[in-house]
């Protein structure tokens, strides 16, 4: 997760709707292929999905990789093990986790191809990307962002680095209409670049956190809209 959205939510990341229903909609998404394996979270930040995965008992280890870690450290859960390491050269991980990185970096399909070759072949790849240029706003430029995707151009990405695309599709479909009406207004803001997440009551959490569940029951099926495109991918020999 981004470092910067993590300071605006501070302990309430955990149980932020947007957050807390991406969590959800990622262990959906692999769960068709995952295998209870080590797994790799490539730009981790805080480790937050990493450590999700570990409570749902989806795996029991977990290889954190961001170059912006003061220290590394393994930290100890009640589950397993999170590592959070500045880099890494090789892994046995099963899967690897690319959650909001591709956006941040110029060549995109290169930094997959880099860790395809990391990974070896066969192993799976799960990515999201924030969705559809027409949104770009205030909030891309605050969280750095080079670009937003569509299904096509991130399948084409992956592709590009060395992966097999399985399944794609977009999520926080029930939210679009809102969210887009909103990143449109703020593309006439004069104001500085900020984060469009914000704190939120726990009624307003309830709810929106209710409806983007209901959501992945049938995530798999959208390919009209979102706020996020999801894939899964397989690195090729």
């Amino acid at each position: 997760m981004d470092l910067k959205e993590e300071e605006i939510l501070g302990a309430d990341v955990g149980s932020h709707w947007y957050y807390r229903s991406k969590s959800e909609a990622l262990q959906r998404l692999i769960a068709p292929y995952a295998t209870g394996g080590p797994v790799l979270d490539v730009g981790a930040g805080s480790g937050f999905f990493a450590k999700e995965l570990v409570a749902a008992g989806a795996t029991r280890s977990v290889t954190c990789v961001d170059p912006g870690y003061v220290e590394e450290h393994d930290e100890h859960l009640p589950g397993g093990i999170v590592r959070f390491r500045r880099s890494v050269t090789a892994s046995d991980a099963d899967l690897a986790l690319f959650m909001d990185v591709l956006e941040h970096v110029d060549d995109d399909a290169g930094l997959l191809a880099e860790y395809r070759t990391i990974l070896g072949p066969g192993k799976l790849v799960a990515v999201t990307v924030p969705a559809f240029a027409f949104l770009w706003s205030g909030h891309d430029v605050f969280l750095e962002h080079r670009r937003r995707y569509t299904l096509r151009t991130l399948e084409r990405a992956m592709r590009d680095g060395g992966l097999t695309v399985v399944q794609s599709n977009y999520f926080f479909g029930g939210v679009f209409p809102v969210a887009a009406a909103i990143r449109l207004a703020d593309r006439t803001s004069r104001d500085e670049p900020r984060s469009s997440l914000r704190r939120h009551a726990p009624g307003t959490n309830r709810l929106l956190t209710a409806v983007c569940r209901a959501e992945t029951r049938v995530q798999r099926h959208n390919r009209l809209a979102g706020l996020s495109c999801f894939a899964v991918g397989v690195t090729r020999a």
